[in-house]
């Protein structure tokens, strides 16, 4: 199903949109359908990214902690 959607080009982008889609003998409609889905999956990609660096820095400190625990047993276990 499609939903319609009232768009306001700049013009130097209408003008290029046109151009292109002449060039190409594509509808307008699907170039910008096209163009909107491409940086919907970059901007997926890019939130995806941003939210793996944050778990990764969660991972990363939480298995510092860890490693220093199991230093500070080892060193009580050579001690003894």
């Amino acid at each position: 199903m499609s939903k319609n959607v009232l768009l306001k080009l700049r013009d130097e982008v209408y003008e290029e949109t046109e151009a292109i889609t002449q060039k190409m003998h594509i509808p307008r409609n699907a170039y910008i359908n096209t163009a909107v889905d491409f940086y919907n999956k970059l901007k997926k990609r890019a939130l995806l990214k941003k939210q793996l660096a944050k778990e990764s820095q969660m991972v990363r400190d939480n298995s510092l902690e860890i490693l220093e625990t199991f230093e500070a047993f080892e060193d009580e276990i050579s001690e003894s």
